[in-house]
């Protein structure tokens, strides 16, 4: 499978990676990530994922027919280390992988390629286009 190229994580995905993150703990927070114009600008909650305080269970079977970029999910245990289940996890589902901790902020997440090796991801500040979708209903 060809692996999408990204070059940054948008600033406002990133910031709601984190308060997601810590309103579950002390439960695991999971997610896909997908990108947009090669940044990652969304985070895919697949209906039957399940967590707990030791992990995520993240039901691949439930993603649409979609290319992903990555994926995130948080270790309320502080270490940001992915474990062996997570590297297998990392290998089906992209190649960018972030691993957020306490205290939840802009400096407590890391990055993962598809091998478990640390690497960089930019924060970038992207402006949203306004859809119109909230027009619909009024």
């Amino acid at each position: 499978m060809k692996r999408k190229q990204v070059l940054g994580i948008a600033r406002d995905t990133l910031r709601f990676i984190l308060e997601a993150s810590r309103s579950s703990a002390p439960s695991e927070f999971a997610g896909l990530l997908q990108a947009d114009d090669e940044i990652i600008t969304e985070v895919l909650i697949l209906p039957g994922t399940e967590s707990s305080r030791m992990s995520a269970l993240v039901r691949l079977y439930m993603l649409p027919n979609m290319q992903v970029a990555g994926s995130v999910h948080s270790h309320p245990s502080g270490v940001l280390r992915p474990s062996e289940p997570d590297i297998l996890f990392f290998s089906r589902t992209g190649d960018y992988h972030i691993i957020v901790g306490p205290p939840f902020d802009e400096k407590s997440w890391v990055c993962y390629n598809a091998a478990g090796v640390r690497r960089d991801l930019p924060v970038m500040d992207v402006e949203f286009d306004d859809d119109g979708f909230e027009d619909d209903f009024y």
